[in-house]
């Protein structure tokens, strides 16, 4: 089972992605280790990266995700994933850039049963507060409002669990624990 902790800048994938790999012993990735230099340094000068900017690095966490699974290893996964097309490339890789090239002929991809996106979502005002308070991210605080202009909610996508980003992060890992175990429960008929 992969878990991909997704949202905007500052709604807490980070702390849930620990919180949860320490829980359930599993492996954890975070996104932005995967980031090339100029990616950091870019949106540290307070620049939005563009499809571009991003492509390369989600191929690599795409990459990172297809490995875990070949291996039948449990994992947690952190990137932001704002967009569809984003999480079309975090699952499907090359393959999702194509498809998405070519929109006349668009292919639908396949869910992938054993991958989930958990959606961290809150108001913006709540996240500014929550950036503006912590310390050591390269991530500026003024670039949340391009986040939030880039993201398209997964709400009607399947295989995602949206997550109030009001509740603790133990009462959000207790709904992660939930629906885990709700996907690992056999059918009763």
């Amino acid at each position: 089972m992969i878990y991909i902790i997704m949202g905007v800048s500052g709604c807490g994938k980070s702390t849930l992605g620990a919180f949860l790999s320490e829980k359930l012993g599993w492996a954890l990735y975070e996104g932005d280790d995967f980031h090339p230099k100029e990616n950091i340094e870019k949106m540290a000068d307070g620049k939005p990266l563009t499809d571009q900017d991003r492509l390369p690095w989600l191929l690599k966490l795409h990459d990172v995700i297809s490995k875990e699974r070949c291996s039948s290893c449990d994992a947690i996964v952190v990137c932001s994933a704002l967009r569809r097309l984003y999480r079309q490339i975090l699952l499907h890789g090359h393959q999702a850039v194509t498809s998405s090239t070519c929109p006349d002929q668009e292919i639908p991809l396949p869910i992938i049963p054993d991958v989930h996106f958990i959606f961290l979502y809150g108001t913006y005002e709540l996240i500014h507060r929550r950036m503006a308070a912590r310390r050591g991210h390269f991530m500026n605080v003024d670039m949340l409002r391009s986040q939030f202009s880039v993201l398209e909610p997964p709400l009607e996508e399947k295989n995602v669990l949206p997550l109030d980003i009001k509740m603790s992060v133990p009462d959000i890992a207790m709904e992660i624990e939930k629906h885990l175990l709700s996907l690992k429960s056999p059918l009763v008929l």
